[in-house]
């Protein structure tokens, strides 16, 4: 069996959120959440220094280019950059700007992504998304954080629009089987949210879309019109919007079928991660080919990963979703780069069990502990291609 070849140009990195790596984040509505200031499900542990990397990200875009990536996606925070409503810190703005800089200086891609789950906490108190308001809030802080984009060609306006949606219900946990309806008002202001924002981003030169939570909705014998409702509102809608942006995120980690009734439960046979989830590395296949199929725009695969202590089984997992991104393209799908979940082990929304990353770190040094599967992963960029075995 030959090597596995990726087209030339292709994007090979690594993503990270700000909330889940940076620590401190005061001002966001998920750490007033973690403190029991906002209402909101009950957490493990609270995310505290989280990573620390704030400070140490110069460290960890090193690892990811020394390794021979070439793309770093993370996101900026908002909370950061607008505190309290009409204030914006001129500090935050030129922090992420260096954060750019210094991806640009290390030959990495930097690929911003404007919103990652987090919002401030006034924005919360005031209704968050619920609110009408909401999507003017966000056109005003995507307007103050342009000069963080000045060059940046891929820009990503909203992380994950239908967990967004789900999310917007305070009560609402991160699912481990299936995902929840969004709120159908909330979906519909993220959409104008977006709009709004690929205007601005296009207006300062960049490319924008926004990425999409798939999960591979496998329809049982007989479940097919079953199967197509139920992604409908949780996944279609937000492919269907991307319709004219620049390009598509397309986020995978396993699949959910769908029976007669709805979603079925994990057989007890099948090997779980570290987050309950399905092990099933062709996930990333299906959501392309749902976004292509709807949408026809340049995919970037801006999350695809597995939470597992076994880094021998990240490596394995990674290469079954690599292939089943290359035969996307060899059946003539745009897919124009890879970015796997996470450059860092992070917090992961309450909890700090679930490892993703490519990077470890001492939690009490914040020392870097790189793993084999970023030496591994890097292999891969640097040859264009996955070794067969």
């Amino acid at each position: 069996m030959a090597d596995i070849r990726f087209p030339d140009g292709f994007l090979w990195g690594a993503s990270t959120a700000a909330h889940q790596i940076e620590g401190n984040n005061v001002n966001s509505d998920w750490w007033q959440r973690e403190h029991g200031h906002l209402p909101g499900a009950p957490v493990e542990t609270p995310s505290g220094d989280a990573a620390d990397s704030f400070h140490r990200y110069p460290e960890d875009m090193a690892l990811l280019a020394g390794a021979g990536l070439n793309a770093y996606r993370f996101s900026i925070e908002w909370a950061r950059i607008e505190p309290e409503q009409g204030f914006v810190s001129r500090a935050m703005i030129d922090h992420y700007r260096r954060m750019v800089d210094t991806a640009r200086g290390l030959g990495l891609e930097p690929i911003v992504t404007l919103h990652h789950f987090t919002n401030p906490a006034w924005f919360a108190r005031e209704g968050g998304w619920l609110t009408d308001a909401s999507v003017d809030r966000f056109a005003r802080f995507v307007e103050a954080a342009l000069p963080i984009l000045d060059d940046v060609d891929l820009v990503c306006t909203i992380n994950e629009p239908n967990m967004v949606s789900v999310l917007a219900d305070p009560a609402v946990g991160f699912p481990s089987i299936g995902l929840p309806p969004g709120v159908p008002h909330v979906t519909d202001r993220l959409v104008d949210a977006h709009k709004r924002a690929v205007e601005l981003v296009r207006g300062a030169g960049s490319r924008a879309g926004w990425s999409i939570a798939t999960q591979a909705y496998q329809a049982e014998p007989g479940a097919e019109q079953v199967a197509a409702e139920y992604g409908r509102s949780r996944e279609d809608v937000f492919l269907d919007a991307a319709s004219g942006d620049d390009w598509v995120g397309v986020q995978a980690y396993t699949r959910t079928k769908i029976g007669a009734d709805g979603p079925l439960p994990i057989p007890d046979d099948a090997e779980r991660t570290l987050t309950g989830w399905e092990y099933y590395p062709p996930a990333i296949g299906d959501g392309i080919r749902n976004s292509w199929a709807r949408n026809g725009l340049p995919v970037y695969v801006t999350e695809n990963g597995i939470a597992t202590a076994d880094d021998a089984r990240r490596i394995d997992y990674t290469r079954g979703a690599l292939g089943a991104v290359a035969s996307a393209i060899s059946d003539g799908i745009d897919v124009q780069g890879y970015l796997h979940w996470s450059a860092l082990d992070n917090y992961e929304w309450g909890s700090f069990t679930p490892t993703f990353g490519l990077i470890g770190w001492d939690p009490r040094t914040f020392e870097r502990l790189p793993k084999p599967s970023l030496g591994w992963l890097g292999e891969v960029a640097r040859a264009g291609a996955v070794a067969d075995g």
